[in-house]
């Protein structure tokens, strides 16, 4: 897809991953809406924040139709808005498996759900969706946001089937362990150097983004090189 001039949406917009996307795909000549509970600290003429939380469908469904009438048509929607709680299955309260789900899951869908029928009038679209490799692999204290992450690789697989014939791409990354601030809810695990930065992943977005028409890339997985960092010699 050629980006220059277009719109694009990205959800959970405040910090890591969210903003690094937003900042490559303005380098790409785009316009952006940033979808989000928390506004960044980032200003840019051609960046437009709403505020938005991706658990509401009347949320998504307002922030949609200001971006549509306030900046155009949109062709690109990159579902990042995500969070995650550790625990034993047993032990986790309600309220916290419910607002994974609420948020990484049917945010997918409210979000996909507004954007789809505007990307088949344009005959042409890229939904990417950021799952993690917690979507291709269970761990252990993680079986909520697993099977959230799973469910974002299944809707994923299944919608790119029925879009596809109207020229819309959907596309699932699988990052692996990301300097962001995404860790500061679990216990006995920090953000380090190590892991991968959050402007790479956003690169490889770009990268699915601009390719021709004809082809489409499914899945992305990626993950640190050397995560526990150079061997001792």
């Amino acid at each position: 897809m050629d980006l220059k001039g277009k719109v694009g949406v990205v959800t959970g917009v405040s910090k890591g991953i969210g903003l690094e996307t937003v900042k490559a795909l303005l380098q790409e000549g785009m316009v952006v809406a940033g979808w989000g509970r928390t506004k960044p600290e980032f200003n840019h003429q051609n960046f437009h924040f709403y505020k938005t939380d991706v658990s509401n469908f009347e949320a998504v469904q307002s922030s949609f139709q200001s971006t549509k009438d306030n900046l155009g048509p949109v062709a690109v929607l990159i579902n990042n808005a995500g969070l995650g709680y550790a625990g034993m299955l047993h032990e986790m309260p309600n309220e916290e498996w419910q607002r994974m789900f609420d948020t990484n899951v049917n945010g997918v869908f409210y979000c996909a759900k507004v954007a789809i029928p505007g990307m088949i009038d344009l005959e042409e679209g890229h939904i990417v969706n950021i799952a993690s490799i917690a979507g291709i692999t269970g761990i252990e204290k993680m079986a909520g946001y697993c099977g959230s992450k799973f469910a974002v690789r299944g809707i994923s697989h299944s919608l790119f089937k029925e879009v596809r014939n109207f020229g819309i791409k959907v596309t699932c990354i699988y990052p692996g362990s990301t300097n962001t601030n995404f860790f500061d809810e679990f216990e006995g695990v920090n953000a380090n150097e190590n892991m991968m930065r959050p402007e790479d992943v956003a690169s490889s977005i770009i990268h699915v983004l601009n390719t021709h028409p004809n082809y489409h890339v499914v899945d992305v997985e990626m993950r640190p090189l050397m995560p526990k960092g150079k061997p001792n010699k």
